[in-house]
């Protein structure tokens, strides 16, 4: 948190399915893995593209109650909110606690919309359209929010609930947030 780099704006990827940008992705998932992490966003290396992954297939043990999200390489995401189905009006949102590799070390609780669709391309430059809820919906709204210089503790609400993971959360290991 501080680095200019994680408050601008990131530009479209325009090369598909090259080694470069498979290199870069190899790369990110193994950043992710190592750091236990939900998701990562280019710009959190310091690559000014418009390029996330999350997910892992698997449970996350920061995230002990959350179900699985589906390992996913996503380039030039649009996120859409949705209405709950049954919802009488506007769009339903969930606040739940959050960490952050670029925010080590501290966590809080943020608002995200409950259900959303998320369009863009994979590496090949094929398309991905997926409507989703739940911690799944909340990880990819995270992860794209770096790509327009945002930060969670920027959509923080309650100040009374931010604070430090090892007070917050005694025995999770605070090293690994996000």
């Amino acid at each position: 948190m501080g680095d200019a780099r994680l408050l601008r704006t990131a530009k479209p990827v325009t090369e598909f399915d090259t080694d470069a940008l498979h290199l870069l992705v190899l790369d990110m998932l193994d950043t992710m893995r190592a750091a236990d992490g939900a998701g990562l966003a280019a710009p959190q290396i310091g690559v000014d593209l418009q390029l996330v992954v999350f997910g892992s297939g698997e449970r996350i043990a920061r995230y002990p109650d959350a179900p699985p999200v589906p390992r996913t390489i996503l380039l030039n995401p649009v996120i859409t909110p949705l209405a709950e189905p049954g919802a009488e009006s506007g769009f339903l949102e969930i606040e739940d606690w959050e960490g952050c590799l670029s925010v080590p070390g501290l966590r809080a609780v943020v608002p995200r919309f409950a259900r959303i669709r998320y369009t863009g391309s994979d590496p090949y430059g094929d398309p991905i359209d997926r409507t989703v809820d739940g911690f799944h919906a909340r990880v990819v709204q995270h992860e794209c929010d770096h790509l327009i210089g945002m930060l969670y503790p920027m959509r923080v609400r309650d100040f009374k609930r931010f604070g430090f993971t090892d007070v917050l959360f005694p025995g999770l290991d605070a090293s690994h947030d996000e």
